[in-house]
């Protein structure tokens, strides 16, 4: 499906080196970020106290919100739990008081809002759960490239391969430095976020790959550069689509999904808008870089000449 059709090719790869170093200069400033002021994480990772209360009427999330916050609770966390009248309240942390202290204080500010509230649970999460979660959150990422790098590995070629993985690492580096300058809360719905990017990123590359492939097979005296401006041209269209639709979806959680999807939906709408251009100005300029070729895409296999330098080579078949 094509909303239009771009009849000469646009020259994305002149460009290039520019971006490629503004993309260097992020990259760095979001690590730079990322070292110096660290993650901003969220109670499941930190560990504190997790309230839930009832009500017998539609809970205000924003009068719930408001009480422990008078209390001194900066970080809290508050959300509708499975229906409009239960609640469920996260707290931080707070030196000098337990987890029944904290759950006493805020219960009995949320009484003298409204005297039939009921605490139905309280529990403390640790530290320790925390770093668990932390780190089974860094060996989610960890396999989710390998699987990626892998996989690209055997559908295109190692050049092919790195450079997606690249571009991926950049996406991810910079939504995190996002998150790292501002102190936004990161938590695990933001870490699903980051994870969804991982994947929705190296879709795009794939895309541009393929018909990367197809170029090369359909336009042998093409140099490298005008098959990738050429296949960047042609996916246009597509990536409007997608990107589109995928980018309304993510503002309209922003907008209207309240403060439980705000984080998410912002590392969202921050890493498609970075996989758009490093699928274009990342991925495909680090393959110009290696110099990918013709050869490297149509290796001998089943079905294809055994001679690279055969006439037919270039045959679609």
């Amino acid at each position: 499906m094509e909303f239009f059709r771009i009849q000469r090719d646009i020259p994305f790869m002149r460009y290039a080196p520019v971006l490629n170093a503004i993309s260097a200069l992020l990259f760095a400033a979001a690590v730079f970020f990322l070292v110096t002021r660290g993650l901003h994480l969220s109670i499941e990772f930190t560990g504190g106290t997790v309230m839930q209360v009832h009500y017998p009427h539609a809970a205000q999330l924003q009068q719930v919100r408001a009480v422990p916050r008078k209390l001194g609770y900066g970080d809290v966390q508050v959300q509708a739990f499975g229906n409009p009248r239960d609640v469920v309240i996260r707290l931080p942390l707070h030196a000098g008081e337990s987890s029944t202290t904290q759950s006493a204080r805020v219960m009995q500010g949320l009484r003298a809002a409204d005297p039939q509230v009921q605490l139905v649970r309280t529990e403390f999460v640790g530290p320790q759960v925390g770093s668990e979660l932390a780190t089974d959150g860094v060996k989610a990422l960890a396999f989710v490239i390998g699987g990626i790098m892998l996989y690209l590995a055997l559908r295109f070629e190692w050049k092919f391969s790195v450079a997606a993985i690249v571009a991926n690492l950049h996406d991810v580096v910079i939504v995190l430095g996002f998150f790292a300058f501002f102190q936004w809360e990161f938590s695990l719905p933001v870490l699903a976020a980051v994870l969804a990017v991982l994947g929705y990123s190296v879709n795009e590359s794939v895309v541009i790959f393929d018909r990367v492939r197809e170029n090369f097979r359909k336009y042998r005296k093409y140099t490298t550069v005008k098959v990738i401006d050429s296949a960047i041209t042609n996916t246009i269209s597509r990536t409007i689509i997608t990107h589109g639709a995928t980018l309304a979806m993510a503002f309209s959680m922003f907008l209207f999904g309240g403060p439980a999807l705000h984080y998410f939906a912002l590392a969202l709408i921050i890493g498609i808008s970075m996989s758009i251009y490093s699928s274009v100005f990342v991925a495909a300029a680090i393959a110009m870089w290696l110099r990918v070729k013709r050869e490297d895409l149509l290796k001998s296999g089943p079905g294809r000449p055994k001679n690279p330098n055969d006439p037919n080579a270039g045959a679609v078949v």
